[in-house]
C-alpha cells in the first residue's frame, strides 16, 4: 500500500471512530457559593493568627501614586500583601487596611506603581510605613511611564497600573490593578527584600 493508500485508510478509520464516538459529556453546573456566617466561625486569637501567618515569607513593596490634584504631593505606603493575579488581562492586586490614610489619595489618582524593594532597602520600607511624615523626602525616584507614579530608584522591579477594581475583604480592601507597563531595576545591586517572622531578611544561596 502506497502513501496515498495509507492516508485514505487513516481517513476512513477516523471517520468511523467519529461516527461511533459517544456524545460529549456536558459539564456539571458550577456549585453555589456561600459565605460562612459569623455564628459558624470558631474563635480565633488574633495574636496566634499573626504568629502562624508570619511563617509565610513575602516580598516587600512600596505602592506609590502620582498627585491627584495640582499642588498635591505623591502618595505611597509600604505593602507586604502584593501578588500577581491574572495573565490575560494582566492584573495584579494588593491589600490595604480600611483605615489607611494613604489609600484615599491613591484612589483619587486612579493609578499606582508597585515598587518591589531590594534587600538593601529595609530602611526605605520603614520610612514608608510611617504615617503622617514626608515619605518622599530624600528619596530618589522618577516617573513611571504611563501613570506618572513615583518609580523608586534601587527597586528590583516596578509595575505601573491603573485601578481596575476594589473589593472588600474584612478589615482590608483588595485593590486590583491593570498593568500598563512594567520592568526590572537596572540599578538594583541585590536580590529582593523579604519579610519573615516579623523581620526583614533576604535570599541566601
Amino acid at each position: 500500500m502506497g502513501q496515498a493508500g495509507v492516508a485514505e485508510a487513516a481517513v476512513r478509520y477516523l471517520r468511523s471512530v467519529r461516527a461511533t464516538a459517544p456524545e460529549p459529556v456536558e459539564p456539571l453546573p458550577r456549585p453555589e457559593l456561600r459565605c460562612v456566617g459569623d455564628d459558624e466561625r470558631a474563635p480565633l486569637d488574633a495574636r496566634e493568627f499573626r504568629r502562624v501567618l508570619g511563617n509565610f515569607a513575602t516580598g516587600v513593596a512600596v505602592v506609590t501614586a502620582p498627585p491627584a490634584t495640582t499642588g498635591d504631593s505623591p502618595a505611597g505606603f509600604a505593602c507586604q500583601s502584593f501578588t500577581s493575579l491574572s495573565l490575560d488581562p494582566p492584573l495584579v492586586a494588593f491589600m490595604v487596611g480600611r483605615t489607611s490614610t494613604t489609600w484615599p489619595r491613591i484612589a483619587r489618582a486612579g493609578a499606582f506603581c508597585v515598587n518591589v524593594l531590594s534587600a538593601g532597602q529595609a530602611e526605605l520600607c520603614r520610612a514608608f510605613a510611617v504615617s503622617g511624615a514626608d515619605k518622599f523626602a530624600g528619596v530618589a525616584y522618577d516617573a513611571a511611564p504611563v501613570s506618572g507614579s513615583p518609580r523608586l530608584s534601587g527597586a528590583v522591579a516596578w509595575i505601573d497600573c491603573a485601578i481596575h477594581a476594589v473589593h472588600t475583604g474584612g478589615d482590608h480592601l483588595i485593590v486590583v490593578g491593570r498593568v500598563n507597563a512594567l520592568g526590572t531595576g537596572d540599578d538594583a545591586p541585590q536580590g529582593p527584600l523579604l519579610f519573615h517572622r516579623g523581620r526583614f531578611t533576604g535570599l541566601t544561596d
